[in-house]
């Protein structure tokens, strides 16, 4: 995929562009930029005045933004990039916060690197310091490639993979690599110093209007987001699960669009339950030219060691390889851009808020450490686990590490978020959407020469969410209530008020079938034994399914066959 680097030191600053396999495209004195060759999402170098910048950007609001800059708007056919740097240069970050988008940028501000993550963090951005230098790419394979660069597993990570199934916050895999948050600027100085400032995060201001005005604004938000993501004068794709989310987004765009909308949903082979009514349903209803792919756990085994490596942090997600088939389907049938569903849990209130609002009512400990805890513990992963899957020499060394629940508290307690809903919700969007859902289907989507967007995941949409009373958006059990009345008329009641099912993904029959030969040689193999994170008589108890883990112990044995492919794939020791 084309990525771009950029590096900040006092020496030979090209150098460490090619020392990665970049070519330089700017070089000033003591920072340089460079472009890494590859294919997906678009990069470029951009320049404004005195300013220069590379990165990939895609702005959905650009016509606003042009009338922003006034007679410093550049011509109409720049890239987004362009149009990106001209706003910085003119209005600082205030600028960045004018945009709406998808981009990670690097600029070069006098003596300054400053690295710009867009509002949710759709795309992905990574930086390091080695000696007296910064390092900086939108490809943690870069910055890990860079030979300056002493690195090597972060254990801590490990057990934040095991225990959420994605890594939240700044930490990877690789000691010394961090991933820059999204809605933040980060100046990385020659002295080594580093200053963040936040250029939008979302802030509960509850409007106590009626839920029909709430419900008329929202409909008009989802339809503007929607309409701004459509690729002009092209057909365009939407992955369709036959959910209440992307069902909408397929309603919207089939109203919108003057061109054909293409609809894809996944089938699995076997008895395992599916949603293919309902997408069929929802497809019908808006005259999607629609397709079903049907993907064989033998075509899951055949792809997964390439689907996992083409992330920058694995996910535990059984979904990897259909959601890349789904992508390269869409590119097969010309489409440039995809849109999806993603957003409507973390927005607007999904199943996990549920079980941590039953734990409110009953819990006695007043700490707000144990309502983190709870929060972890409702992922349902490893984290139980860690005593008996780490090894002991693991183990020791997260001896003393800090608890995972630093994280997670300062999201969970009162604070610009007074409501218990609207702070899951906040913490679900910067960690779960901002870490998993996000960059899952950014890296998938461009991997295949697609780019994937989300409307749900729309600015306005997110500020919007958080003025919607509480009680609107889990109105007693019923979740995303207000999300639902304000697409009512669009699609058929069937699927507005049917409960979340999720997609039934047959795991534990991949893993006893066409992935039991690899699941045996990759996690009692040589390599996992030399790396010793794993005691392998758990992983063999597990993959004999013995004990009471069933049945989420196919969920668990994924997650460990996810983290060892892509360890193994990055080269990590």
């Amino acid at each position: 995929m084309s990525r771009w680097c950029a590096f900040l030191t006092p020496a030979d600053p090209a150098g460490a562009v090619r020392a990665v396999g970049g070519d330089p495209v700017a070089v000033g004195t003591g920072s340089a930029l460079g472009l890494l060759a590859g294919s997906g999402a678009a990069a470029g170098h951009f320049t404004a005045g005195e300013y220069h910048a590379v990165g990939a950007v895609t702005l959905f609001n650009a016509r606003g933004l042009r009338t922003a800059l006034g007679a410093d708007a550049p011509p109409p056919d720049c890239a987004d990039g362009d149009l990106l740097l001209r706003l910085y240069a003119k209005f600082g970050t205030a600028g960045i916060a004018r945009a709406d988008g998808m981009f990670a940028l690097a600029i070069t501000d006098g003596p300054e690197l400053v690295l710009v993550r867009d509002h949710v963090g759709t795309r992905t951005l990574f930086y390091a310091r080695a000696g007296d230098a910064w390092a900086a790419s939108g490809s943690i394979r870069a910055v890990a490639n860079w030979p300056a660069l002493r690195t090597g597993l972060h254990l801590p990570a490990v057990r934040s993979f095991l225990t959420f199934a994605y890594l939240p916050g700044r930490e990877t895999f690789f000691r010394d690599v961090h991933e820059a948050l999204p809605g933040r600027c980060l100046r990385l100085r020659p002295d080594g110093t580093s200053v963040e400032e936040t250029y939008w995060e979302p802030a509960e201001s509850v409007d106590d209007l009626p839920a029909a005005e709430h419900a008329l604004t929202l409909r008009a938000l989802l339809d503007d987001a929607t309409a701004r993501r459509l690729p002009a004068g092209e057909p365009v794709g939407v992955l369709l699960s036959g959910g209440i989310d992307s069902s909408l987004v397929t309603a919207l765009a089939a109203k919108r669009h003057d061109q054909p909308v293409r609809t894809y949903s996944i089938a699995f082979t076997g008895t395992t339950p599916n949603e293919l009514a309902y997408s069929g349903l929802v497809a019908a209803h808006c005259h999607t030219e629609h397709r079903v792919l049907t993907v064989p756990g033998e075509t899951v085994a055949a792809r997964l060691a390439d689907t996992v490596a083409l992330l920058d942090c694995p996910v535990g997600d059984p979904l990897t390889v259909p959601n890349l088939l789904l992508a390269e389907a869409a590119a097969a049938d010309g489409a440039r851009v995809v849109l999806n569903g993603e957003g409507g849990d973390p927005v607007f209130g999904g199943p996990k808020n549920l079980p941590m609002l039953i734990f409110e009512l009953t819990r006695d400990d007043p700490n707000p450490v144990a309502r983190a805890a709870a929060y972890l513990d409702s992922y349902r992963k490893c984290l139980g686990d860690l005593p008996v899957l780490l090894s002991r020499d693991a183990l020791a060394a997260l001896d003393g590490a800090p608890p995972l629940t630093d994280l997670l508290t300062p999201l969970l307690t009162q604070g610009p978020m007074t409501s218990l809903l609207n702070q899951l919700l906040h913490t679900n969007l910067r960690t779960k959407g901002a870490h998993h859902i996000l960059t899952k289907v950014e890296r998938l989507t461009a991997a295949a020469g697609v780019e994937g967007r989300a409307p749900l995941f729309d600015r306005a949409v997110i500020d919007h969410a958080f003025r919607v009373p509480p009680r609107l958006k889990l109105a007693g059990a019923t979740e995303k209530w207000i999300l639902k009345e304000a697409v009512r008329d669009l699609l058929p009641a069937t699927i507005v008020d049917r409960p979340k099912s999720g997609m039934r993904v047959p795991v534990q029959q991949w893993l006893a079938g066409p992935l039991r030969d690899l699941g045996h040689e990759l996690l009692l193999g040589r390599s996992a034994r030399a790396r010793g994170l794993f005691r392998e008589d758990t992983i063999r108890a597990w993959l004999r399914g013995d004990g009471a883990l069933l049945p989420r112990q196919g969920g668990k044995l994924w997650l460990v066959l996810s983290l060892e492919l892509w360890l193994r794939a990055f080269e990590v020791t």
